[in-house]
Parts: structure tokens; C-alpha cells; sequence
């Protein structure tokens, strides 16, 4: 284990806003900055996503279950409106789709990768 606690920083303000882009799909309006890139598994655990107005992620299953804390902006998720400040953790096996109206910075804490539930709702 490294002893240097700036290994462990990231500094997110210095870092650009990608386009997200998962198994070869881009989600257009949608950016991410990974926070806490996990070397065993290949993925970025902790992240910063951001939904430009309008933007929607597609019906999904979070098999680890999900952490989300709204920084600005708000999120709908199943119908439940988020909103800056809010934080909601979604159990194993949750369902759900993303979609921001006015766009929004969310907090994400995913331990497993997402499942695409195409033709789901």
C-alpha cells in the first residue's frame, strides 16, 4: 500500500469533463470524471457525472447497489425527484433510469458495474 496520502487525492477541479461513453455506447449530454479508479477491477468506482439539460441514462440494474449525492442541479429516478443536497442509496438489484430536466452534478459511489436492461421499464 502506498503511505503518501496525495497518492490518494484527485483533484477534480483540474480534471476535464468526459463524454461517457460505456461499452462503445456514448450517452450524449451525459460526462463523467472518475474519482477513485479501481485497479483490480478495471473501473472506476467513485465518480462526478453530469446531465446537461435534458440528458437521460437508460433503464438499468445496480447489482452492488448505488450511493448518489446531489451537488447541484436535480435528477429524476423512478419517478422521485432528487434534488441539491439529496442523497439516496439504491440496495442490490435496484432498477432504475436517469434523467435531469435542468441538468445536474451528481455524486456516484457504484460498486459493480451497471446492467443495461434494454427494452425494460
Amino acid at each position: 500500500m502506498n503511505t503518501d496520502i496525495n497518492h490518494y487525492i484527485t483533484r477534480s477541479n483540474q480534471a476535464e469533463w468526459q463524454p461517457l461513453v460505456e461499452k462503445n455506447i456514448h450517452y450524449k449530454g451525459i460526462f463523467v470524471k472518475s474519482l477513485r479508479y479501481d485497479e483490480v477491477s478495471g473501473r472506476s468506482k467513485t465518480i462526478l457525472l453530469k446531465f446537461e439539460p435534458g440528458a437521460h441514462y437508460p433503464y438499468h440494474n445496480h447489482p452492488g447497489g448505488e450511493e448518489i449525492f446531489v451537488l447541484s442541479g436535480d435528477a429524476v429516478l423512478e419517478h422521485a425527484t432528487l434534488r441539491e443536497g439529496d442523497y439516496l442509496y439504491t440496495p442490490p438489484g435496484f432498477r432504475h433510469s436517469v434523467t435531469s430536466q435542468t441538468g445536474c452534478v451528481l455524486f456516484f459511489v457504484i460498486p459493480e458495474e451497471v446492467e443495461i436492461l434494454a427494452g425494460e421499464a
